[in-house]
């Protein structure tokens, strides 16, 4: 397991590297903005270095796409008749928060403290279930604002979550949080990262495929 962040153009690039029996150096970005370079057992850490700055403007090219997908698609109106995602489903803006006699710069600070707090709560509740399951315990959780990544997990086992789950459905919100406890054993992509995942959640490829289809919609 092997962590390393490269600057490139004043941007930091933090990758995963995963080791293996290979004759080429790749890498690869997942639908989470996660990026993973693929290297050989006796690569150094020169090598690697040099591999993703050569690659460093595709890299950063590809995040930028992931968060531009992840954009707001059109200009949203703050007003009774217009709905917003929560828990994958379209509600109406009063049925979130109280909308009576404020302008619009306060209704969507108030949904956006409204999703902040629901976030915290469901991925408080939810994380017991699967930090049993996987005998993990992070050690400190955060819900945070992203627009490339739903989560985050540190050498230092620090769990970070996108408010913006809040929109999800509860079994979306689940696959995230189950990714991120699997880092605290498994901090890269490797085959044992995704079996790990895949024996609490079989079905996690159709719950990644969900938030690279429907991500830009989960925004406000």
């Amino acid at each position: 397991m092997l962590v390393m962040k490269v600057k490139f153009e004043n941007k930091m690039i933090e990758f995963n590297v995963q080791y293996g029996n290979r004759e080429k150096l790749s890498i690869h970005i997942d639908s989470l903005g996660f990026i993973t370079v693929k290297v050989p057992k006796d690569a150094s850490k020169e090598i690697i270095v040099n591999a993703v700055e050569s690659k460093g403007k595709w890299i950063l090219e590809k995040i930028h796409e992931i968060g531009v997908a992840r954009e707001i698609p059109r200009a949203r109106e703050y007003h009774a008749k217009e709905k917003f995602l929560y828990l994958g489903k379209e509600c109406f803006l009063h049925e979130l928060i109280d909308n009576s006699e404020l302008n619009e710069e306060a209704l969507k600070n108030n949904l956006k403290k409204f999703y902040i707090k629901r976030c915290k709560t469901i991925v408080g509740e939810r994380i017991k279930i699967y930090q049993k399951q996987l005998k993990v315990k992070p050690k400190i959780i955060e819900i945070v604002e992203s627009k490339t990544k739903w989560g985050s997990c540190s050498s230092d086992k620090k769990l970070t979550f996108n408010y913006r789950l809040a929109m999800a459905p509860i079994e979306v919100i689940d696959y995230v949080i189950i990714h991120e406890l699997c880092h605290l054993i498994h901090m890269n992509h490797d085959r044992s990262f995704w079996r790990r995942v895949g024996s609490i959640m079989p079905d996690y490829k159709e719950k990644e495929a969900f938030l690279a289809r429907h991500g830009h919609s989960m925004s406000f």
